[in-house]
């Protein structure tokens, strides 16, 4: 039996505010495949989909998949249907599934898919039980097809950060891309394990001791000198200054 949405208070954020700024430079750029592309055009839409999706952090070769990007640029599928492919990709939970609780992954996956915050905790908890029951799929599902997502973005339109710079403020919310892709939980983990995440960490492994160190110095002062000894010798042979 599939569970309802748990229902949550929609507060009041930025992009739920209409705005009548003329549109500039500060603007998030849209993609959209609504005008016909060309091939380079629609390589810049794909690879906004990736950032949007893995961020600035995982965008590596390894984690593109060429058949779904074969279906969009062939008219398969659309914009929409490559997002949830990536969403349910194997690149994806890995790095971002499997090293997050729940409550973080939905956050996560709501600004990178809805483009905003989330509302509240009650918010955070509605999603995390749509995941909990409805695993990856389903929780996927939701977003892609929910109201929201389909009025603004569509079909066609990669999903960006709403309204994140407002005329009236000096500055504007933080990209979502600050945000680090695991929780505290994942982190304690890793330090749990021998891993040191100090600001004032030396690193010092690998690295020889200080009288070794020491004795490479002179050695190369050594060869250094005797290097250049052998160079004036053959510099003054050749005028016949001394014999070699």
């Amino acid at each position: 039996m599939t569970l309802p949405l748990l229902s949550y208070p929609t507060s009041s954020q930025n992009q739920r505010v209409k705005g009548f700024e003329i549109p500039g430079d500060e603007q998030p750029r849209i993609f959209s495949t609504t005008l016909l592309l060309d091939a380079q055009e629609l390589e810049t839409l794909i690879l906004a989909a990736y950032r949007r999706i893995f961020n600035e952090q995982q965008l590596l070769a390894c984690h593109r998949d060429r058949f779904l990007e074969s279906q969009l640029r062939s008219s398969q599928i659309s914009v929409r249907e490559f997002i949830r492919g990536l969403l349910l990709s194997e690149s994806f939970r890995r790095l971002n599934y499997e090293c997050s609780n729940n409550y973080r992954f939905v956050e996560m996956c709501v600004q990178r898919v809805l483009g905003r915050q989330v509302y509240d905790q009650r918010e955070t908890l509605a999603w995390s039980i749509v995941l909990a029951t409805e695993g990856i799929q389903g929780f996927v599902d939701g977003l892609l097809d929910s109201d929201e997502y389909m009025e603004t973005f569509g079909e066609d339109i990669v999903p960006y950060q709403r309204r994140r710079i407002l005329p009236q403020q000096s500055m504007g919310e933080l990209p979502f891309e600050r945000m680090p892709r695991y929780g505290n939980d994942h982190l304690d983990t890793l330090k749990a394990l021998g891993n040191d995440f100090s600001g004032d960490r030396v690193i010092s492994d690998g690295l020889p001791s200080e009288g070794i160190q020491k004795l490479g110095a002179v050695i190369t002062i050594a060869g250094a000198v005797v290097l250049t000894s052998g160079v004036v010798a053959v510099i003054l042979s050749w005028f016949g200054w001394i014999k070699i």
